[in-house]
């Protein structure tokens, strides 16, 4: 396979399995990716990672940018010899962050204006400082700057991002010229469909044109602005069309969803990645993902049951660690707590999605879908 190249393998129904080619390895979908966005995803060794099968780890531009920033993770070698790792890494645009975490934010045709977080330092970024960063991270995937609306918002204004995320998008491709390194266009339009396959159109068109000066094009599209608030019920109602609306032979990611239930529905409306927080902030929490359903580890019908978090999982906390023990490790708020559970959780979505494409490559997926929909676990995601 060529770089960057997504080879569809099967499809079933409308969820696909599918095989893409980075500079640092060929990862198969349907996925999940594991959230690293300090260059570490919380409390996991690179060697923990690799044992449950991650394939791809996810970093934000954002806050490695305040800290320690690009041009030192440049000098160390890109993100990969920084945090020893050896798969492929995706870098988001840190623009979320922004808008989510800047107090004092102007946003403007040309940029981005915002204090930073960490030193109140005031910051500027175009798409093209946006593609510059990323390019030193050496990310191999890398995402577009964008505006994401909240939920609700008025329909006028997802329409101005709609349009500004367009502009921006194009200006990104122009600036990108890292040929180990791929771009990914974002859909926009919050919960109008019309505005989101106005998005699609906008992306397709900067594609072709691209395509026409002989110049690179989007290895993928993300689909963001789920996620952001509303029932992911609302979510359904338009994510298969969008999803369905991008090219066949490009990987399709969902934004930001963690949730088991939405990971195998999206794969049911043709999605191909995901990435969330959630495995990682609710084990720190003191909760697991099950296929009985989610555990409240501080919960006391815990204190004394000696069996594995979940017998039908084959983690090394499944393995090794009884509920019991995990209970205490939560009430004293030991760390390892936190580690054992995360392992536990992010292990579970990444064994889901293989289990996904497994039911995709046996032309099974409804019956897959169906089967979930009816398990315990299903109810509480």
């Amino acid at each position: 396979m060529a770089l960057f190249e997504y080879t569809l393998e099967a499809q079933s129904g409308n969820a696909r399995a599918g095989s893409y080619t980075t500079a640092h390895g060929t990862f198969h979908t349907p996925m999940f990716m594991p959230v690293g966005t300090s260059a570490t995803v919380k409390g996991i060794t690179v060697d923990q990672l690799y044992q449950m099968n991650s394939q791809v780890i996810l970093a934000n531009t954002y806050h490695l940018s305040q800290r320690p920033g690009p041009e030192l993770i440049d000098q160390a070698g890109g993100l990969h010899a920084f945090m020893n790792y050896r798969g492929p890494i995706l870098t988001d645009s840190g623009g979320f962050q922004v808008f989510s975490l800047a107090k004092t934010l102007k946003l403007q045709e040309d940029g981005l204006a915002f204090s930073s977080i960490y030193d109140g330092s005031k910051q500027f970024w175009t798409p093209e400082e946006n593609m510059r960063i990323q390019q030193l991270l050496g990310a191999d995937i890398v995402m577009q700057l964008d505006q994401c609306t909240p939920y609700p918002c008025e329909r006028r204004n997802v329409a101005k991002a709609v349009d500004l995320s367009a502009s921006w998008a194009r200006r990104c491709l122009a600036s990108h010229t890292r040929e180990d390194q791929t771009l990914f266009g974002i859909v926009q339009g919050g919960m109008e469909l019309d505005l989101r396959l106005h998005s699609v159109s906008q992306l397709m068109q900067i594609n072709a044109q691209s395509r026409e000066a002989g110049m690179q094009e989007f290895g993928g599209f993300g689909i963001g602005g789920y996620s952001v608030g509303e029932d992911h019920e609302v979510m359904f109602q338009t994510l298969g069309q969008v999803a369905r609306a991008l090219p066949e032979d490009k990987p399709r990611y969902l934004m930001g969803v963690g949730n088991p239930t939405t990971l195998v529905k999206a794969v049911g409306e043709g999605v191909d990645m995901f990435d969330c927080v959630l495995p990682t902030r609710t084990a720190r929490m003191g909760t697991a993902f099950s296929h009985a359903g989610r555990m409240n580890l501080r919960n006391a019908k815990y204190t004394r049951d000696f069996g594995p978090l979940d017998p039908q999982c084959s983690c090394s906390t499944c393995q090794n660690y009884s509920r019991a023990y995990l209970r205490h490790l939560v009430k004293q708020k030991e760390m390892l707590g936190g580690i054992l559970l995360s392992v536990h959780n992010l292990h579970f979505l990444i064994q889901l999605m293989s289990q996904a494409r497994e039911a995709v490559l046996a032309d099974a997926y409804q019956e897959f879908l169906d089967g979930w929909m009816a398990s315990p676990a299903a109810k509480d995601y």
